[in-house]
């Protein structure tokens, strides 16, 4: 199954500065980038998901700017929202096997596709 998010997700250095300056504004990118996620899987709901899950992940970015590190910090957005949306009941060992990351450009139409 591929879940697609569109656009791109927080990354690292962004949320570092927003928790510096105020530790409601990082908490409300958190919340905000969370419920974005949840929304993209609500439509998938799986109820019988095979427990661990491999998931891989291509971030289709707008250009190379940023490194891949901070935009893989957006991990931590899919699966809470994967959470909240009742794809997996945690995000620990249990649930996760693997997760492998895929980088690409696509400056017209940037976006995370999430393959379970």
């Amino acid at each position: 199954m591929k879940v697609v998010i569109p656009g791109s997700l927080t990354d690292l250095n962004t949320y570092t500065n927003a928790e510096r300056t105020n530790r409601y504004k990082g908490a409300k990118i958190k919340k905000n980038e969370t419920y974005r996620c949840m929304a993209a899987f609500l439509p998938y709901r799986m109820e019988n998901v095979k427990l661990p899950i491999d998931l891989k992940i291509k971030w289709f970015c707008k250009n190379r700017k940023k490194d891949p590190d901070n935009i893989s910090f957006g991990q931590k957005f899919i699966l809470d929202g994967m959470q909240k949306a009742g794809v997996i009941p945690n995000d620990g060992f249990t649930q996760i096997n693997s997760i492998h990351h895929d980088y690409e450009v696509d400056k017209n139409n940037p976006r995370i596709e999430i393959e379970i």
